[in-house]
């Protein structure tokens, strides 16, 4: 159970500094932002409790809101994301089935099921962040246009960075 703690807290301390001082200076194309510290989230326990999941998210977002100077956004986006995390995973795996503090992946959802759990989550995130962002629909093509590019960037870096996982599990 420590152990656990200290694997979430190195989670965090890293996507939290790769997101501050690398991913927030990245716009591909002048459109699209890649958001890592979801990682962070996507890599909580099975069987953590939905309001550890929803706690824990607001703490990473309202971290990233201090480092980026973003008043609130990531915090509101990262706790609906954490809110619905359960749901979502009940739609992909049947989690009674799923062994005691296992973590979402590639070898336990299986890629198809996992991309597509990786692919709704970042979407569930990003809509919500973009539309508090705009606070309204005053571009809506840009912002659409922002939105879709970032969601397919995020979740593209996100599968990679799993990938790497799973490298690492074949290896060891």
């Amino acid at each position: 159970m420590i152990s656990q703690w200290y694997r979430i807290f190195f989670y965090f301390v890293v996507f939290i500094l790769l997101q501050v001082l690398v991913a927030n200076n990245i716009h591909l194309f002048g459109y699209a932002t890649p958001f890592v510290y979801l990682c962070a989230i996507f890599k909580l326990p099975f069987d953590m409790s939905r309001s550890k999941v929803i706690s824990l998210s607001f703490f990473l977002g309202l971290l990233i809101d201090i480092f980026s100077n973003t008043f609130g956004i990531h915090a509101a986006a990262c706790s609906f994301m954490g809110l619905m995390r359960m749901p979502v995973m009940k739609g992909f795996v049947d989690v009674r089935e799923i062994p005691e503090g296992s973590i979402p992946s590639f070898r336990l959802f299986g890629y198809g099921r996992y991309i597509r759990y990786i692919l709704l989550l970042v979407a569930i995130h990003h809509i919500a962040l973009f539309l508090i962002e705009s606070f309204g629909f005053f571009r809506p093509a840009l912002m659409l246009i922002r939105m879709f590019s970032s969601i397919l960037f995020t979740s593209i870096l996100l599968l990679v960075i799993e990938s790497f996982n799973l490298s690492n599990a074949k290896s060891g």
